[in-house]
């Protein structure tokens, strides 16, 4: 079966959608519907138009829906495709609440339609990378993990600045941040710490630091600000860190720049010898002798975030099972949810 996008929702990532999944052959974009018509002025030619969900969900012919409306729309357009029996393809966040997942889960159960949510930054360049360092163990005994995401704007941007519409960073960028961490880490969370602050905008958070405890010994540590200032382009961008008794790798930017760092030999103890630094003597914390340091490329990944939609479309003709699952994307809120908690009280919150 040809998997026939109807697109509820015009607006940023409606457009991108549309724009990836005209180049597939493995589906078609047969209708697009949005309320404010200005927004589909440039819609392709031969894809139709309507100005709201039920006419596009009453008249179009397709059989399944990528939901691209605003956050607190979601659980409606859910529900009212899966009522028409159309499988659904949700933009992130899914809900904002564990309860308004609950509610999507049991009208999907009910109606039997395929589900699953738009993940995408699983096959992104840089977490790809830092995902094969991890999972290949080149680090040892990993410890550390440090995800960071930095930039200058500051300011949110269209609905994103209400709090009611689901608006703020932590259900922006947080919720791709946390997902990639999650699947990266296949251990259970023992304690989640967080501050989350509205450092520039009035009323949604744009500033978010989430600590982890993962059982296996690793702690996570996701950091984000949209307000932090530097006249270095680097430092405007993507930034991961993996620490390891065997090494450390550090990657920076979207097209990851970075290495694995490693010494070669240990020391038993520190040596005899001081150093003098602009802050004083130090002995542990001086220049490395030379050749204690060596380096490694970072690892070759091939990936695209287009691998979602593969996914995505051979899951509803049953030719494979989802890589995003429904209880994947319910931890991520979950661990929302406690983030938010532990930003509230200032103190760590039991997890699993």
């Amino acid at each position: 079966m040809k998997v026939r996008f109807g697109v509820m929702g015009y607006g940023f990532m409606g457009h991108v959608h549309v724009e990836k999944l005209m180049k597939r052959n493995d589906c078609e974009v047969i209708a697009v519907c949005d309320t404010n018509q200005e927004k589909m002025a440039d819609v392709p030619d031969g894809i139709e138009t309507y100005s709201s969900m039920d006419e596009m969900l009453e008249k179009a012919d397709i059989n399944t829906v990528l939901i691209s409306v605003p956050n607190h729309i979601h659980l409606e357009a859910v529900e009212k495709s899966a009522r028409k029996g159309k499988n659904i393809l949700c933009e992130k966040p899914v809900a904002l609440t564990l309860d308004e997942l609950d509610k999507m889960e049991e009208i999907i159960k009910e109606t039997g339609v395929k589900f699953s949510v738009h993940q995408q930054r699983r096959w992104d360049w840089d977490y790809r990378t830092a995902k094969e360092v991890y999972d290949s163990k080149t680090l040892g005994n990993v410890y550390t993990i440090q995800s960071k995401l930095y930039g200058f704007n500051g300011n949110m941007h269209d609905w994103h600045v209400y709090p009611e519409f689901g608006g703020g960073m932590l259900f922006d960028w947080g919720v791709h941040l946390i997902d990639q961490m999650l699947f990266m880490v296949d251990s259970k969370i023992t304690s989640v710490y967080a501050d989350v602050r509205n450092v520039i905008n009035e009323k949604v958070d744009d500033y978010f630091k989430i600590i982890l405890s993962f059982e296996n010994g690793v702690t996570g540590e996701i950091e984000l600000g949209t307000y932090f200032l530097a006249d270095k382009e680097k430092w405007f961008e993507r930034h991961w860190m993996i620490g390891g008794d065997k090494g450390t790798m550090y990657s920076d930017g979207f097209a990851p720049e970075g290495k694995i760092v490693r010494t070669t030999r240990l020391l038993t103890n520190v040596p005899g010898k001081t150093t003098m630094t602009a802050s004083g003597p130090t002995r542990s914390f001086g220049p490395p002798a030379d050749g204690l340091i060596i380096t490694e490329p970072l690892p070759k990944v091939v990936t695209d975030q287009s691998y979602y939609y593969d996914n995505f479309n051979k899951a509803v003709n049953g030719e494979e099972d989802f890589v995003v699952t429904i209880p994947q994307v319910r931890r991520v809120l979950k661990l929302m949810e406690a983030a938010r908690e532990s930003a509230r009280t200032h103190k760590s919150v039991d997890f699993e």
